[in-house]
């Protein structure tokens, strides 16, 4: 709890604002009511049958958006973001994580992706990654470039730094060429 309550803080600090699931539990629900606590801006964005199971955030003074499913729900955080982190979580950090890497890989954004390894979390899939390359199952030219930091601390200055260093993705032209 204490990396994301770090996390929390130094987005508030350096006025990064939030889009997150909406829900009040976890890492994450921790992060919003720290970046809620700080007075920077927190949108929380939740499906209709997720309202009771993840416990709605009903803390503080926040956007809270309700939508009708999860396609919604990942459309309009995409949307709504600058950049994407992935704190240590389960199978739908994992799925999101996976779902905005091959977004960036076939060159539908440049937003930042930071991976928070604490305590080597990920170490796991940055392995297997790694090795998906080894075995030319990610082809030259469709890497997935993952910011990886090992501390929370890290993780606004590696946004701020990816931010500064985006340029625009390839077009849907160069995209199919790489197939």
């Amino acid at each position: 709890m204490q990396a994301a309550r770090d996390l929390g803080s130094s987005m508030a600090e350096n006025n990064v604002g939030l889009v997150y699931g909406g829900g009040s539990i976890g890492l994450m629900g921790e992060v919003a009511r720290t970046v809620i606590a700080g007075n920077a801006e927190v949108t929380g964005i939740i499906p209709k049958f997720l309202v009771k199971r993840e416990r709605m955030l009903k803390d503080g003074d926040h956007e809270l958006v309700i939508v009708d499913d999860m396609h919604q729900r990942k459309m309009m955080m995409f949307e709504r973001a600058s950049g994407f982190v992935a704190l240590p979580g389960g199978i739908g950090t994992l799925e999101e994580l996976v779902e905005i890497a091959t977004w960036a890989q076939l060159g539908r954004h440049r937003k930042p992706i930071i991976v928070a390894n604490i305590d080597n979390y990920w170490q796991p899939l940055l392995t297997l990654v790694a090795h998906m390359k080894e075995e030319h199952f990610i082809r030259e030219g469709l890497e997935v470039h993952f910011e990886v930091v090992e501390r929370a601390k890290d993780i606004v200055p590696a946004f701020f730094d990816r931010l500064a260093t985006t340029g625009e993705g390839p077009d849907d032209h160069e995209i199919t060429e790489l197939f």
